[in-house]
């Protein structure tokens, strides 16, 4: 059976975009220890950097019919345009294979579409988001000895992030067909939405989760793997507290736990990514279901 199913394309595509500009939105909304959000400023960005970016991003990663790697570089380039710096790298090369696989695919048949997705990238797909990845100039990339962002690669951008999958956790969302997001974010979601809980402190539950699950690759990138792993721990050590604290208690615990990070310059960037991939990877979800 097809993993594809005709649905109205201007439907479809307006509502894709209006689901990552929400989970942008919703993402931003959460309180997430050291990262930028609502509730505290942080590392020299403002929320509206953030929400700005989402807004630009949203039609270039929703172009019908468009590659992977050209969805990402026409958001990138839209982004830098509109705002100037790297807001959104990562969120960017998550979303656009789900908004690529989301784009025809059937009810329940998220998964399988962005199998076929990310079994189809390209060559060309990996030399448009190497060009992103420059443009965006994320802090502490560093080089590597085989297919360095700061060549013109060789393989493919699935096989080019499986290179990575081991020190980045966007890279391995593309080397594991997304089993992060869906395992971990996804349930995450649907497990605080049905306690009925408050959808803000469900993606802060999620971006806790990642936090806790694994050590952030931003943080490891600019700070090495002793930092990011000991944020992880921390993260590790606070979720018993959370999962039984009364609201104003987690809100108590999380602020305090955000001060301590900013305190030492501790950005959990990638761990904010996959939140909103997540809260993406839902919509998607139940947009298709619904249609």
């Amino acid at each position: 059976m097809s993993s594809t199913v005709s649905a109205d394309p201007g439907a479809r595509r307006a509502a894709l975009r209006r689901a990552y500009i929400e989970a942008c939105y919703g993402e931003l909304e959460a309180l997430k220890p050291g990262n930028v959000h609502v509730h505290a400023a942080g590392h020299g960005m403002s929320v509206e950097d953030f929400r700005m970016s989402a807004r630009v991003s949203a039609a270039p990663l929703t172009a019908p019919g468009s590659s992977v790697g050209g969805r990402i570089l026409e958001a990138v380039l839209a982004t830098r345009e509109a705002v100037g710096c790297n807001t959104n790298l990562g969120i960017v090369l998550l979303a656009a294979p789900l908004l690529a696989a989301a784009e025809n695919a059937a009810p329940s048949g998220l998964h399988a579409a962005l199998a076929d997705i990310l079994a189809r990238l390209t060559v060309a797909d990996a030399v448009a988001a190497y060009e992103a990845i420059r443009l965006a100039a994320p802090a502490g990339l560093g080089r590597i000895a085989e297919q360095d962002a700061a060549a013109t690669p060789t393989i493919d951008l699935r096989q080019a992030m499986a290179l990575a999958a081991e020190r980045d956790s966007i890279a391995r969302q593309y080397a594991t067909g997304y089993a992060s997001v869906f395992d971990i974010g996804v349930v995450g979601l649907r497990g605080a939405h049905a306690g009925d809980a408050d959808p803000k402190w469900a993606a802060s539950h999620v971006y806790m989760s990642f936090l806790a699950a694994f050590p952030d690759s931003h943080i490891l990138r600019k700070h090495g793997i002793a930092a990011a792993e000991a944020v992880r721990a921390e993260a590790a050590a606070l979720a018993p507290a959370l999962a039984h604290a009364a609201p104003e208690g987690r809100r108590v615990a999380l602020i305090e736990f955000d001060r301590s990070l900013k305190r030492r310059g501790l950005n959990p960037g990638s761990s904010a990514d996959l939140t909103v991939a997540s809260l993406l990877a839902l919509a998607c979800e139940n947009i298709l279901s619904s249609q």
